[in-house]
Parts: structure tokens; sequence; C-alpha cells
């Protein structure tokens, strides 16, 4: 099998306007959604595009801080070995932010014989969306991240902090979701964020202050293109990022940054198109379509496996919290909040599933290609939901058991799971737990200060 290659016909055209780029960012989001990769001269970006980059498969054996965990096997036990790495289609864009001489070009990874690399979670999540295609039907799919705005100034105890507000100078420690004096204090950044993101060709919607102190929602619209909408999401995190730090504020993706405060989510809504381009869950009742009934039940039943995949370390499990937006069941109703998988208020051709389990950190291609697999997974075998939950989720008794509220066992689960296994493959799922429980070991080791403050003192 040999290579499918991306023309480097658009990519010229696209240095041909724009003579003042010297640099291109050769970007590879890795197991975590961090970005890897090199900078390339301009100059050289032809021959990215016609013989690929190459980068080692250890890519996706890195843990959080860049370490490589070596029990993967894709580490020295096969020589750090390179793979190709070939642009991705609509990969190629500017980056207003560093100036008018850098650019950026995402890839992903393949083996030699041109087959996707199985540890590429783009690739992964690529597989999925194939099974769907050989159905008829095609995942539509919008990313919705939320974020803080921290101050570049740590606290004394190393701690992140609000910034100071724009117009008032003072740091907010309150709670005011919606508030328009917020989201008049930091305007211009925001104003700045959608700007790039049209010039990127994210399609960035509303932008709404949420619960916390300078914390932020972006809204991307719908896209008949399950990658390149997880794509967006990757572009979006870097541009919020970098306008950010060109106004001397850091943004943070992390799921909990504060103990007292609201965590970070990302949200999913997917629906399902046919092969005429109309929506196979759409019905004049709000959850009575079977299809829509079946993608609910295969969620529910496979969401306590994928833990691992929407809470992908260990700061991700101070966010699940009673009553904080964070669903602690597996539960579905519709046009409510309070649960893991909520059916939008919508007209009956735009209906649709939201997942709103994962945290902010979760990388997009693996939450999004689990949330596919759900779905698959209660289409093919037919299942049938209970009956959607009305109120309070938070306070009502339920035959569901929780979901997995720690990391060790969200890994575990993740492990045993054998529908996931089925769709993920044995040797995605191996790599993924051992990464992550290497990474929980060297967590786990570390003294933290809390400790020496509990502990250190004699009794």
């Amino acid at each position: 099998m040999s290579l499918i290659r991306e023309s480097f016909d658009t990519a010229a055209s696209f240095l041909a306007a724009r003579p003042g780029i010297r640099c291109v960012d050769l970007l590879l989001p890795d197991m975590n959604g961090i970005l890897r990769g090199k900078r390339v001269e301009a100059a050289d970006l032809r021959q990215v595009y016609e013989k690929g980059l190459l980068l080692p498969g250890s890519m996706f054996a890195l843990d959080a801080l860049g370490g490589t965990v070596e029990a993967t096997g894709l580490g020295f036990d096969e020589g750090d070995a390179d793979r190709p790495c070939l642009p991705v289609a609509d990969g190629l864009q500017s980056c207003p932010w560093l100036g008018n001489e850098v650019a950026q070009l995402q890839v992903q990874m393949f083996e030699h014989d041109g087959t996707p690399f199985y540890g590429d979670p783009r690739q992964v999540l690529g597989s999925m969306v194939e099974r769907y295609r050989a159905r008829g039907v095609n995942p539509v799919v919008a990313v919705e991240l939320e974020f803080y705005f921290v101050d570049r100034e740590r606290t004394a105890e190393g701690n992140a902090q609000p910034p100071r507000s724009p117009l008032t100078g003072r740091r907010e420690h309150r709670t005011q979701i919606n508030s328009m004096i917020d989201l008049d204090s930091i305007s211009p950044i925001l104003r700045e964020i959608v700007d790039t993101c049209r010039e990127q060709g994210v399609p960035a919607g509303t932008a709404l202050s949420e619960y916390g102190p300078s914390q932020w929602e972006v809204n991307l619209e719908h896209v008949a293109d399950a990658q390149l909408a997880c794509d967006h999401a990757i572009r979006l995190k870097r541009i919020v990022k970098g306008v950010g730090l060109k106004h001397g504020l850091e943004a943070t993706f992390m799921a909990k940054p504060y103990r007292d405060m609201a965590g970070s989510g990302t949200h999913v809504h997917v629906s399902l198109l046919d092969d005429a381009g109309h929506n196979v869950f759409a019905s004049d009742g709000e959850t009575d379509n079977p299809l829509l009934r079946q993608s609910a039940a295969g969620l529910l039943a496979t969401m306590a496996d994928c833990m691992a995949l929407f809470a992908p370390n260990a700061n991700s499990y101070r966010r699940l919290r009673p009553e904080s937006y964070v669903p602690l069941h597996p539960t579905w109703a519709y046009n409510n909040r309070g649960v893991a998988l909520r059916v939008p208020l919508s007209g009956a051709s735009d209906r649709r599933l939201e997942h709103r389990v994962a945290g902010a950190d979760a990388n997009p291609y693996l939450f999004v290609a689990a949330v596919l697999a759900g779905m698959l997974h209660g289409m093919e075998r037919r299942l049938e939901a209970p009956p959607p939950l009305t109120g309070n989720a938070y306070t009502q008794p339920l035959n569901a058991a929780p979901l997995p509220n720690d990391w060790a066992a969200a890994i575990a689960r993740f492990d045993q799971s054998e529908v996931m296994r089925g769709y993920f493959g044995n040797r995605f799922v191996d790599l993924y737990c051992t990464l992550k429980r290497g990474e929980l070991e060297d967590f786990a080791a570390y003294v933290s200060p809390l400790e020496y403050a509990w502990y250190l003192a004699p009794l």
C-alpha cells in the first residue's frame, strides 16, 4: 500500500499568497493532545508533502511531561524508530499571533507500508468514522471547549490565580455565569481569538463567560467531518493559548485549576446524516427516535469503560463533584444539563446527542472516537435506552452504578473492556493503558507541598 499524500499545489498557492512566511511549525498532537513536532523552513515544505516528516512512534508514548514510557515498547525496544508523518487536509494555516513569518501544518502518522499508525489518535478516530460510512451514515460533530485565563504570575504557594481585570484592576474570585461585565473586560482578547479562528478556518461561534473567574467557553459549529471537527478543537486550543500570551495572559485547559471553582469541560454534539444528507435522528418527539435511543443506550452502556479517555489524568478527577454540571452517573435526558447525555432543545430536523462527561483536558480525537464507538455499540446491538431522567440528576435514586471517579480504576476499566477493545483494537488499548499507568506511577511518587504541610511536623 502506498502512502496517500496531499498535493503540494494548495500549499504552494498558500505560500505564494503569503511571501513573508519563512518557517512552518509541523504539529503532531500526541496522546494527551499536546502538540509535538518541528519547525522547518518554508522552502523545505515541498519535501514534507512529497516524502513526509519522519518522527518516532514514541511521540505517542510520551507522558504529560514529555518523557517516554518505555513499557509501551515504542521507545528503545524498537530503536526509537521513525515513521512517516504526512500533512492533514486543510492543515496548513497562518499563525497571526506569531507574526507574518510563521505558519503551521498539522500532520498525522503512518506506517511505512501506508497503513495508519495504530497509536495516532487522529487515525483511531478515522477508523471509527469509516465504520459509520460503511453503514451509509456520516457523523456530524461539534465541540464545545471551556478554559480559564490565569495570571502568568503564580501565588506564593505556586498556585494559579485569576488575572487582574483590564477594567477594574482587581482579581475576581466570584462565580458569575454569562456575565456581560466579564465579557466586556476581556472583549478585545475574545475578538482576536474569534478573528484568528476565522483566519484559520475554525468555525467558532459564540463565546460566553462561564462560572469561574475568567472562565470562558467557545462553541465550534457542526461539521460533517469528525476528524476535521477535532482538528478545529486542536487549532482553537493553540489559538487561545497564543492570543492569550500575546496579551499577557496564560490560558489553561486544565480540568480543575482551582479547588473551589468550577472545572472546565469538553462537550461534544453528534448527529448522523444518511447518504441523502438527512439527519437520521430527526423526530417530532424529543427522545422517541429509535436510532437516537439505540445510540443513547450504547453511550450509557460504554460510558464507564471510557472514563480513562474522558478524564485522562490525575487532575481530571478533581472535577467530578456533585451539582457542578459534571455528571457522576451514566444518565440521559431531554433539555437537562445535569445528565451525562443530553438531547438539547432543538427543532425536529436538528435532533442530536450532547455528551457532557469529558474534561477540557481530554484528547478530542479519542473523546469523539469513544462517543462514536458507544453509539455504534448501541445501534449494532439494538440496545434500548432506559426512560429519560427528569428533574435533578444529582438527587434522584439511580439504578446505574456511578462512573469511575479515580484514575487507576478508570484505566483498569478501559483495559478490561472487551467492547472497547473490539472498537479501538488491542494494540491501541494496551498502548494507552500502559502509557497512563506509567504516568500515574510517576505522579503518585511525587511528594506534594500539601503533604509536607499536613504530615511533616511530629505528632
